[in-house]
This record gives structure tokens, C-alpha cells and sequence, in this order.
């Protein structure tokens, strides 16, 4: 949660890299793995219904923490802000999702569309008047590129419907996110636990009016495996990994916090190898390689520009004092 990574490491100036290094090395991993926990949960559970439950879930276990904490409860303005932004990305990004899956679009288009978010993000973040370095729109483009590249051996069917809800997931998410860094929230525990308990409810009661399967769920037809894999999304997906992410968005660059869009496909690949029996293709040597130079120019920006100049220039003058 953003509070603890507050309180790790030193107060020098390696704390806060240290910090930035975690939280990112969570995001990327973790979500990388919710992929495949998500189609093992939603084995025996309805899908609307299983999001619902999980932000839910989420939500009271960090209200209970925040309480624990001593935190106030959230002001009328801070239950409105935490209103959006769970009804944003809680409960509108996730169910698009669904619904998109479930209106026919293929998995190679959805995970390629799901890449457009970090580009929102820092669109809304530029309009918003914070500078977004060229380096990072570059780099986010050559990160879209490379997820692209991982996602040819998917399906790229789609339907008219399915495109539109594809599209709007990672847009919801994108205004989502903007929206936490910029309205007043409460201390880390008690937003994280109004967002998720406010967003969970909105899912819980599209499920049960519009989700068929939802109004007639009995908990005893859900499997060990899908109940285990809803637990993982509770507490590794939602409680760990979704607070790093909302810290990274207070404390870094918006091309950074959005970088676990391309990444995350790659950590989903390695899962799909060592859990799924998947086979890789000639095209992930080529994406990862683009994904590795979309990540340095995020992360670094203009020394990786110059340092490539100068690589360049060197190969070049070494080239002409061969062939001369």
C-alpha cells in the first residue's frame, strides 16, 4: 500500500529510488500474473460478479487497516473524489474489459488496445500542464510496438461492440488514474479502501442486473482453482499491486506508472510458457529488445538518446576506417 512504501528505506537520497524500484518491480510482475489468474477465476465465476467480490474485498480488509491506523473517515468531498476514481477504474475499466471479452474481441487485439493507456494518461497529464518529455512519448510508443509484436500469435477477431468497450477500458483507467493524481484523497489507506469498497459496489450491482449468471450464482459450484486464483486478485492484485501502482502515480512520471501496460504482456507470456505449455515465436525476440529500449528511455530519457548518438557515431567512424 502507498503508506508502507513510504516508511521504506533510508531518508537519504537512495530511499526514494529504492522505493520507485519496488513499487515498479511489483507492478510489472504481479499484474503480469493476474492475466492468467483472471481465466481461472472466472472458470466458475460469473465475471462481473467476481470483480464486484474482489474490490469489495479489497476495500473492507483496508478500511479495516486504515481504522486500525487511527485514519479519519473521508470527508463528503473525499467520498465524492474516491467515487470516481473506483467508478472509473474499479468498476468501469474492469467490467469494459469483460464485456468486450464477452462481445466477441479477440485476446491479441484486447491486449494490444489495453497498451493505448498509458498514452491517455499522459495526454491528460499534458493538457493537464505538466511536461511529458519527448523520450517518453517515444518510449511509449516503442513499448505499444513491442507488446503489438507479442500479441500476433493472439486472436484479432472482433466485433463493433467489442472494439468500442475495448477501447474504453484502458481510456476509463486512463482518466482514472489522472483523477488520483490531481483531486484531494485521503491518507493512502483510507483512498485505496474507498475507492475499491465504492467502485466494488457499482460492479456488484451492474452484476446483478445485468449478468444473468449472477442472480443465480450458488458459491458452491465455484472450484477450489477459481476460488484461489479470486483470492490471489484480493490480496497480490488488488491490495498489493494496485496500491504500488496509485504510489507510483503520486510520485513518478505518468509514462512511467502507465510502463506496466507493455511490460505486464511479457511477464504474461513467461507465465503462459511455465503454466500453460505456450510456445514462443520468432517475434518475442523482437519485441522484447523494443520493449527493453521503451523502458530505458522512460526511465532515463535523454542520456540513453545521447549515449546511442555516440554509439552510433562510433560504429559509423569504425566503419569508414575499415572500408578505407
Amino acid at each position: 500500500m502507498p503508506s508502507i512504501f513510504n516508511r521504506f528505506g533510508s531518508h537519504g537520497q537512495s530511499g526514494p529510488s529504492w522505493r520507485l524500484a519496488l513499487a515498479l518491480l511489483i507492478v510489472y510482475l504481479v499484474w503480469g500474473t493476474t492475466y492468467f489468474a483472471l481465466a481461472v477465476a472466472m472458470q466458475s465465476l460469473p465475471p462481473l460478479l467476481m470483480n464486484g467480490a474482489r474490490f469489495v474485498a479489497a476495500g473492507l480488509a483496508m478500511l479495516a487497516i486504515a481504522r486500525w491506523q487511527g485514519l479519519a473517515w473521508p470527508t463528503a468531498a473525499q467520498w465524492r473524489a474516491s467515487a470516481l476514481i473506483g467508478g472509473l477504474m474499479a468498476f468501469a475499466a474492469m467490467a469494459l474489459v469483460v464485456l468486450a471479452q464477452k462481445a466477441g474481441i479477440g485476446s491479441g487485439l484486447m491486449a494490444t488496445v489495453v497498451t493505448t493507456m498509458p498514452m491517455w494518461l499522459a495526454l491528460w497529464t499534458r493538457w493537464g500542464g505538466e511536461r511529458v518529455p519527448v523520450t517518453s512519448w517515444l518510449g511509449l510508443v516503442l513499448g505499444a510496438a513491442g507488446a503489438l509484436l507479442l500479441a500476433l500469435e493472439g486472436d484479432f477477431s472482433t466485433t463493433l461492440l467489442g472494439t468500442l468497450c475495448a477501447f474504453g477500458a484502458p481510456l476509463a483507467w486512463s482518466l482514472g488514474s489522472y483523477a488520483s493524481r490531481k483531486l484531494a484523497l485521503p491518507p493512502p489507506a483510507m483512498a485505496s479502501a474507498a475507492q475499491w469498497l465504492l467502485g466494488g459496489m457499482m460492479c456488484m450491482l451492474a452484476a446483478l442486473l445485468f449478468e444473468p449468471d449472477a442472480r443465480t450464482f450458488q458459491w458452491a459450484q465455484v472450484s477450489m482453482a477459481s476460488a484461489l486464483a479470486w483470492l490471489y486478485l484480493v490480496v497480490m492484485g488488488t491490495m498489493v499491486t494496485l496500491n504500488a501502482y496509485l504510489w507510483l502515480l503520486k510520485n513518478t512520471s505518468a509514462a512511467l506508472a502507465g510502463s506496466y501496460s507493455f511490460v505486464n504482456p511479457v511477464v504474461a507470456l513467461a507465465v503462459g510458457v511455465w503454466l500453460g505449455g505456450e510456445r514462443l515465436t520468432g517475434w518475442v525476440f523482437i519485441a522484447l529488445p523494443l520493449i527493453g529500449v521503451a523502458l530505458a528511455l522512460i526511465l532515463y530519457g535523454r542520456p540513453v538518446v545521447d549515449a546511442a548518438t555516440t554509439l552510433w557515431r562510433r560504429l559509423s567512424a569504425a566503419g569508414r576506417a575499415t572500408s578505407g
